[in-house]
C-alpha cells in the first residue's frame, strides 16, 4: 500500500503531538493528597516532627499531607503496608534507627528490606535520646542505676516501645556494659509505655528527649542521662551516659523518610527538595532545638548511605547483647 506525502505528513504530525499532548495532560505532581505512614502510635516521638513537618508540606504543595499512625512490631506493620503500597508517590513512609537499623539486625525474618524495598527521600531528623527513672527509683547519676539495679533481689525493668526498637536495644546494650540485669517490657510504641513509666508500672525507660522532657520538666519523671555523645545544651546539668562511665554508649535516633522502591526519581527528587525547605524553617527548627533534635537534610544519597552504615553498627551491638527476635 502506497501514501500519498499529504498522508505521509499527517500521519508524522500525529505521531510527533500524541506524546506531547498526552504530556501536558498528565496533573503535575502532587494533584491529590499525599499519605505519610507513621509506623508508631500517635503523639510518639515520630510523630512529634512528623506532624509539623506533614503541616509545613501542606502549605508548600497545597495538597494535604495526611499522616496515617500504623503501629506494632517495632514498625514492622506500617514499614510493610508503605512496601505493598503503589510507587506513585502519594505513600511515603517515615522510618528510624528502629526500622531500618536495629530491627533488621533483631528480627529474623521481616516483611520487607530496609535497603531494596525503598527510595530515600531524606534523613529528615537527628535527636538526643535519655535514660529517665520513676521517682520511686532512688537514683539520680547512671552509677547509682547500676548500684540499685545489681543490689536489688527483684530486677528493675526498662520500658521500649517494642521488641526491636531503639528504646529496647540502648536498655540491652546499658545490660551488657553496665553488667546489670534489668528486665525487658515492650509496649506498642512510646506513648503507652510513657504512661505505664509515670504510673510506677515501670522503673526505666530509654526514650527520645521530644516525648519525656516535658515529664521531666513536670517532676513525673527523673532524668539520669542522655544517650548521645554530648550533652542536650537546655539540660547541660544532665550528663552523659559516656561521661558517667560507660564508654562506647553512643545511642542517638534518626528519623527519615522514604517512598516504596520505583517511585519515579523526579518525584522523589521534588520531595526531597522540598522537604529540605521545610526543615530549614524558622518554626521547624525551633521545635528540633527545644527537643535535643538537629535537621538532616541532604539528597537522597545521604540516607541510602546512612542506612547502610547504621545496619553494620548495630549488626554489632546487637551481637554484642545476644539479642534476637522470631
Amino acid at each position: 500500500m502506497s501514501y500519498s506525502p499529504a498522508r505521509l505528513r499527517a500521519a508524522l504530525f500525529i505521531a510527533l503531538t500524541l506524546p506531547v499532548t498526552a504530556a501536558f495532560a498528565q496533573p503535575s505532581y502532587p494533584a491529590k493528597p499525599i499519605r505519610i505512614i507513621v509506623p508508631f502510635p500517635p503523639a510518639g516521638n515520630t510523630d512529634v516532627y512528623a506532624r509539623p513537618i506533614a503541616r509545613k508540606m501542606t502549605e508548600i504543595y497545597g495538597q494535604q499531607m495526611i499522616i496515617d499512625n500504623r503501629p506494632g512490631a517495632g514498625g514492622s506493620i506500617g514499614m510493610d503496608l508503605a512496601v505493598k503500597s503503589p510507587p506513585d508517590g502519594y505513600t511515603l513512609v517515615w522510618g528510624s534507627t528502629s526500622t531500618h537499623g536495629v530491627g533488621p539486625n533483631v528480627y529474623k525474618k521481616l516483611p520487607y528490606d530496609p535497603v531494596n524495598d525503598f527510595e530515600p527521600v531524606i534523613l529528615a531528623v537527628l535527636a538526643q535520646n535519655i535514660l529517665v527513672v520513676h521517682p520511686s527509683v532512688p537514683a539520680k547519676s547512671v552509677n547509682d542505676l547500676i548500684r540499685i539495679a545489681k543490689a536489688r533481689k527483684s530486677a528493675l525493668s526498662f520500658a521500649s516501645s517494642g521488641n526491636g526498637t531503639i528504646s529496647h536495644l540502648a536498655g540491652e546494650f546499658f545490660n551488657t556494659l553496665a553488667g546489670t540485669d534489668m528486665v525487658h517490657v515492650p509496649y506498642k510504641g512510646s506513648s503507652p509505655a510513657m504512661v505505664d513509666l509515670m504510673s510506677g508500672q515501670v522503673d526505666v525507660m530509654f526514650d527520645s528527649l521530644a516525648s519525656s522532657l516535658p515529664q521531666v520538666r513536670a517532676g513525673k519523671l527523673r532524668a539520669i542521662a542522655v544517650t548521645g555523645e554530648k550533652r542536650f545544651a537546655a539540660m547541660s546539668e544532665v550528663p552523659t551516659i559516656i561521661e558517667s562511665g560507660l564508654k562506647g554508649f553512643d545511642v542517638s535516633t534518626w528519623l527519615a523518610i522514604w517512598a516504596p522502591r520505583k517511585t519515579p526519581a523526579e518525584i522523589v527528587n521534588r520531595l526531597n527538595a522540598d522537604i529540605n525547605k521545610a526543615l530549614t524553617q524558622p518554626d521547624i527548627l525551633k521545635l528540633m532545638a527545644e527537643n535535643g533534635a538537629e535537621p538532616g537534610g541532604g539528597p537522597p544519597l545521604r540516607l541510602d548511605k546512612h542506612v547502610k552504615n547504621e545496619i553494620a553498627k548495630w549488626g554489632k551491638v546487637v551481637k554484642a547483647a545476644h539479642v534476637t527476635i522470631e
